[in-house]
């Protein structure tokens, strides 16, 4: 059972469902700084959303934490550099509010293009301005979009259907895939001075930050409405005030801004300007996306799975050709480490077939955390397992081959004498070693596991499994390999137990065996 400290409000679904999987979860609302520092001493994961900051002072104050989950997209609030540091996953639930701020994009569009808000402020102060407030229609407009991501697509696919014709920049998607959008891609200069209006959807980096400002005023088609519901900062707010003010700009809409939360600015002064409190995720359906997405994202974590939302982790994407190796690989990983007392200080690792026409560095973790586990003080996550094996001087070398000869797909580790080999095998896709030090074998991995090289004669086999016996341990698998050769073999004991020293001592005595390896990665 792990504590979860919940700092901000998040749907009671993924709350429950973080209980139902037998963890401790404490909801501390509305904490101060000082207090969150106290709070957070103990937890294993931290759970937020945009009002809470996770410093450099607070990870080190949480040292036990293994994750830290941002219900909602954006990650401004979480030091992820230093969290990467120290070992902790970087979670965030990116689809949840897709929709929902795509939805108010078109609204703040709409808004800004009718002036909804300003005609409905004069008419509930008393005053019928219904000449006043002549607004422009959105057909035949060209719409500017910055950032063609999940929420520039489906923005570009509701103002299609607008009869907007649609432009975008952004540097990260190919031509070709903008024109199966029906989406011309240009430079940020052409989009400012072509759309007619503006949206942007990006995230705040040093290289965002300040992007729309005097320059792009200076550039931009006279009269044109931008929109902001992305990240706050992406927009120079006192530049824009001036365009606004000389009539640059016809109009603007923000829900987000550069500190928040904001209730002073210059924009609110500009009879043309829109603005909403950061409600780009404000829905029902949205809040409770983002809760029950983060919770499963920090049970995942918390479990030592596969979570498919890390942020800070170089391959947090899985095809679902690779996702199903991800146990396989871990488990020989474990096997791999427990065939000698240390790590070599070269690791190969290959893959073989089908697996290797895919992006594999998943599976290279994978590997890693399997291989260890145990070996350190602080778990061994998807995170840290890069910096574990560079902190202990090890070298990791990956190929991939698409020719496999026995296997349709296979994941070999090998390096100081030894490899191990795995694979998944029937409809089922169940795991299994297929090779270790060069002998085939064929049996599943599993905690508790007892490798015995011995001469290729009769009588050994029985041998191991009488000694096993008469000490009470059940053998759950087993399988013998050989070498072509055939002089030596060895056996592959799946154990329901951990091994015990005397008996592990048994067996190396036994007539027959040259060596034992126990393997224990309970």
């Amino acid at each position: 059972m792990a504590r979860v400290l919940v700092t901000e409000k998040i749907a009671d679904g993924g709350l429950d469902a973080l209980r139902a999987a037998g963890h401790d979860v404490d909801l501390r609302l509305d904490l101060t700084p000082d207090d969150l520092l106290e709070a957070v001493v103990g937890a294993h994961a931290l759970i937020i959303r945009s009002s809470t900051q996770v410093t450099d002072a607070v990870l080190e104050a949480g040292a036990e934490l293994v994750v830290v989950g941002r219900a909602g997209i954006g990650l401004d609030n979480v030091d992820v550099d230093t969290a990467t540091r120290r070992g902790v996953m970087v979670v965030n639930a990116p689809q949840s509010n897709i929709l929902s701020t795509a939805e108010h994009t078109m609204a703040m569009l709409l808004s800004v293009a009718r002036r909804i808000p300003q005609a409905h402020a004069a008419l509930v102060d008393g005053r019928w301005e219904r000449s006043k407030w002549v607004g422009v229609e959105l057909a035949d407009k060209t719409l500017g979009i910055v950032g063609l991501g999940r929420i520039g697509k489906l923005v570009a696919q509701r103002a299609s259907a607008f009869g907007m014709r649609i432009i975008a920049h952004d540097p990260h998607v190919a031509a070709e895939r903008a024109r199966q959008l029906n989406v011309e891609l240009v430079d940020l200069e052409t989009l400012a001075a072509t759309a007619d209006f503006v949206t942007l959807h990006v995230v705040k980096t040093p290289e965002t930050i300040g992007m729309i400002g005097d320059d792009y005023f200076a550039k931009a088609k006279t009269g044109q409405r931008i929109v902001n519901v992305s990240r706050g900062g992406v927009i120079d707010e006192e530049a824009l005030a001036a365009a606004l003010a000389d009539g640059r700009i016809g109009g603007a809409a923000l829900d987000v801004y550069a500190s928040e939360p904001t209730t002073d600015s210059p924009l609110f002064e500009q009879a043309d300007f829109v603005g909403t409190p950061h409600l780009g995720a404000s829905t029902r359906e949205a809040q409770d996306k983002a809760g029950d997405t983060i919770a499963e994202q920090v049970r995942l974590a918390l479990a030592g799975e596969f979570v498919p939302f890390a942020v800070n982790i170089a391959a947090a994407e899985a095809s679902e050709t690779v996702r199903p190796f991800l146990g396989v690989a871990e488990q020989i990983g474990g096997v791999f480490a427990g065939l000698s007392e240390g790590l070599p200080p070269v690791i190969d690792i290959e893959y073989q077939g089908e697996l290797a026409g895919y992006d594999t560095r998943i599976l290279t973790l994978s590997v890693l955390k399997g291989a260890f586990a145990g070996t350190t003080e602080e778990p061994v996550s998807y995170v840290n397992a890069p910096q574990v094996a560079a902190d202990r001087g090890i070298e990791i070398r990956e190929t991939s081959t698409v020719t496999a000869r026995d296997w349709v797909n296979l994941v070999t580790i090998s390096g100081g004498g030894h490899s191990v080999s795995g694979t998944l095998v029937g409809l089922r896709a169940e795991p299994r070693l297929v090779g270790l030090d060069g002998h085939t074998v064929d049996v599943p991995p599993s905690p508790h596991m007892v490798v015995v090289r011995n001469d290729d004669r009769p009588g050994v086999i029985g041998r191991v499994g009488t000694t096993l016996g008469e000490a009470g341990v059940n053998i759950a698998d087993m399988d013998v390999g050989r070498t072509d050769e055939g002089a030596s073999a060895l056996m592959v004991i799946s154990v329901s137990q951990a091994l015990p020293g005397e008996v592990a001592e048994a067996l190396r005595s036994a007539e027959g065996v040259t060596s034992v390896a126990v393997i224990d990665r309970a």
